[in-house]
């Protein structure tokens, strides 16, 4: 696959190359992470072509879905989060789940000796950056409450994940297991921890009864 070259750098991104990627990698992953593995690329070049973009679907999806729609909450009903609360956990999450691909990538890079792997610091974004496609794909569910379980699609990043590792770490493929697991593991932990700060800023409907 083109478009993931310099242009991106001096002409922005190529939306037709992003489409491309995101397609290719969710239907016919395999091959997409073997085209993955030869590209050049670079920090910048990933940020601003593919992960700043995508990681904002989550977000914004939320702030429209949590500020228009509401939340649906047992013996309250509908709780529309006030639009300043909704917005600054939206930006909350997007800040803080920009630097958490960065850490993952960190904490892949770090890992590949352990499984038998080479160190490679931007091999180790990609794999960050685009395993995770289809959770910020899946974010868009947030968006109306009758869908937010489908947010659980998401989840198909880990077998991403799982195909990614040992193509471009090269770690032995009967080690991929083992090191999918603790990435796995390492990844939860550190969304999860980006979910809660930017939950934090979403305010809470009153308690009746408890004035």
């Amino acid at each position: 696959m083109t478009g993931f070259d310099g242009s991106i750098d001096t002409h922005g991104p190529d939306k037709q190359a992003l489409i491309s990627r995101v397609k290719g990698i969710l239907l016919s992953p395999k091959s997409e992470w073997s085209a993955i593995d030869v590209e050049s690329t670079t920090v910048g070049r990933l940020y601003a072509g593919y992960i700043a973009i995508l990681s904002a679907i989550p977000p914004i999806a939320s702030f429209i879905g949590f500020s228009v729609f509401g939340i649906s909450i047992p013996f309250i009903g509908t709780y529309r989060v006030p639009i300043g609360s909704a917005l600054t956990s939206a930006i909350t999450q997007y800040v803080l789940g920009l630097v958490g691909v960065y850490v993952l990538a960190l904490i892949i890079d770090a890992l590949a000796p352990t499984f038998a792997g080479e160190k490679n610091l931007i091999q180790a974004l990609k794999v960050a950056a685009y395993s995770y496609t289809a959770g910020w794909i899946a974010g868009i569910f947030a968006l109306i409450p009758g869908l937010r379980l489908l947010t659980i699609l998401g989840l198909y990043s880990f077998y991403l994940l799982y195909l990614g590792l040992p193509t471009l770490m090269k770690s032995p493929k009967e080690k991929a297991a083992g090191y999918t697991a603790v990435v796995v593991i390492c990844a939860i932990l550190l969304f999860w921890a980006v979910a809660a700060v930017g939950s934090a800023f979403i305010s809470r409907p009153p308690v009746p009864g408890l004035g």
